[in-house]
Parts: structure tokens; C-alpha cells; sequence
């Protein structure tokens, strides 16, 4: 059985990373979608409610379940028996740094292999933050995320504001 990982903050989730869920699912018998607890980061959604936000982004994909955990990827890799990362990669810059990534964890788990998915072209300019940064200044992010995520960005917007 084919078992993926696909890792990442989500915060919030996009139609970008859901495109790469979709074709990803399409390529393994299991696909884990895992928030990784990043304390770089000041999330704006908890890793709770990212949870929350990808379960309900991805319902139409059968074969995907969707975790979060705090600690190494390699940790979680040997925990849940899976040998294959996916990620999406939208840009030059993506690849040198996920390239990297994937050496290091090749490094610490020798029978780990990462497969790399170019963005489609229609979500190259959609991530993360800058979801993040059209949210605090009210921009619209209308087809560019889940409709559950346009639903949480706009009632935290309001709570912000009060």
C-alpha cells in the first residue's frame, strides 16, 4: 500500500494546496494532510481549527485524512510507516528550499522519497500569506481559498475588529 504525506503550515489552506491534494490522492492508496506546528510562525489560525478547515476543504477526497503534529517530520514518517512526501511547488525559490528539505530528511530517512508537483498554472500566485495580507486589509479572497476557509477569514476579521 502507498502511503503520502503532504506537510505544511495551511494557515489558512488555499485552492492551491487543495489542487495539489486532488492530483496527489490521485498517485497513492493514502494521503495524510499534516499541520505541522511551525514556532517560527504566528499563526492566525490555530493548529486546531487549520485541522478543522482542511477536513472540510478536502470531504470530496476519499483516500485523505488529515493530522497535526509538533516534532520532526522524520518522526512522524516512522510513526505512521509512510516513505513518500508530496509537495507542491509554485516556484524557482520553492525548489531550491523544498530541494534542500528533501535532502535533509533523505539524509535522516534514507527510504523517504519526495515527489515534487508544479502548481497549476491558475494557483501560482495564491499562497498563505498572501491570503493573510488581503484579510487584514479586507481584499477579497473570493475563489481563491475553500469557501469554509472565506467563511472563517471573514468571521475573524470581524472579531479583530470589534
Amino acid at each position: 500500500m502507498k502511503k503520502a504525506l503532504c506537510t505544511g503550515s495551511f494557515d489558512p489552506v488555499t485552492n492551491g494546496h487543495v489542487d495539489i491534494f486532488e492530483r496527489a490522492a490521485k498517485l497513492v492508496d493514502e494521503l495524510t494532510v499534516c499541520v505541522f506546528i511551525n514556532s517560527k510562525k504566528q499563526p492566525l489560525f490555530t493548529a486546531e481549527e487549520r485541522v478543522e478547515l482542511l477536513r472540510e476543504s478536502t470531504l470530496h477526497i476519499d483516500n485523505l485524512t488529515v493530522d497535526s503534529y509538533d516534532g520532526l517530520v522524520v518522526d512522524y514518517l516512522r510513526e505512521h510507516d509512510i516513505n513518500i512526501i508530496i509537495r507542491g511547488l509554485r516556484s524557482a525559490a520553492d525548489f531550491e528550499y523544498e530541494y534542500n528539505q528533501s535532502q535533509l530528511i533523505h539524509h535522516l530517512a534514507p527510504n523517504v522519497t519526495t515527489i515534487f508537483l508544479l502548481t497549476a498554472p491558475e494557483f501560482l500566485f495564491i499562497s498563505s500569506s498572501a491570503i493573510r495580507e488581503l484579510t487584514q486589509f479586507k481584499g477579497s479572497v473570493h475563489k481563491l481559498v475553500p469557501e469554509c476557509v472565506e467563511l472563517a477569514l471573514k468571521a475573524k476579521q470581524q472579531k479583530n475588529s470589534e
